[in-house]
């Protein structure tokens, strides 16, 4: 437990500019909190003490904000940054390093018992606001963007951003982390650009239009009768 509270505190220290000192993240980091709760609670759910693994969660998330199913299974040096309003499900399986911003979820889109819940793999980016959805594996290294809605499986190093979420040709220049994910626009999302492409067109019909009924009502004007004299 020592270790896990160790390697969580560097974690954040690695990945959260405003982060002082190791002190500060200790005291002060919700996501740190939960996350080590969620360690006793998943504890107790294996023992199959469910009532008071279930009870734990619930005082967490009361506490933090971040709900996290004792039933979960977490990797090492999870980042929940800010974290409030994360959601992961009881059959959601997460790997090591993965870094998830606030309003993140995981869930599940079937009442049926058994892995209903996502897979997230090593090196994951889930950016704010993200929804990943159903049994899917979202691989190493793969990026979220913010506000994303993930219904199908993301190939391992891939960016994918949109609802629902399509892979990008690559990622903003520059960054390989950026502060609450990937984001979400139109410079990035095939699907934004197509609607804007088709906005432009409208556009442009529209104009030509209304010139040509300028030139037909034009065409249509009585000629000035000559004065008298």
């Amino acid at each position: 437990m020592l270790r896990t509270w160790v390697e969580g505190i560097d974690a954040i220290m690695a990945r959260d500019p405003a982060a002082r000192s190791r002190l500060e993240v200790l005291l002060c980091y919700p996501g740190l909190h939960a996350v080590a709760m969620h360690r006793l609670a998943h504890r107790l759910w294996r023992w199959r003490l469910r009532l008071p693994a279930r009870l734990l969660s619930h005082i967490a998330r009361m506490l933090t904000g971040i709900e996290i199913h004792p039933g979960a299974r977490i990797g090492r040096r999870l980042v929940i940054d800010h974290g409030d309003g994360v959601v992961i499900g009881e059959t959601a399986e997460l790997g090591d390093d993965i870094l998830i911003y606030h309003q993140v979820t995981l869930g599940g889109t079937s009442l049926v018992a058994g892995k209903r819940h996502p897979t997230i793999g090593n090196g994951v980016i889930l950016g704010a606001g993200a929804k990943v959805l159903g049994p899917i594996l979202v691989g190493d290294g793969a990026r979220v963007g913010a506000n994303a809605v993930v219904v199908s499986d993301v190939p391992a190093g891939a960016t994918v951003v949109g609802i629902p979420a399509r892979p990008v040709e690559r990622r903003p220049a520059g960054a390989d982390l950026l502060p609450y994910g990937t984001p979400c626009d139109e410079t990035l999302d095939p699907a934004l650009r197509s609607i804007e492409q088709l906005r432009a067109e409208i556009a442009g019909l529209s104009a030509r239009l209304a010139a040509l009924e300028a030139g037909q009502r034009g065409a249509r004007a009585p000629a000035p009768s000559g004065e008298s004299g």
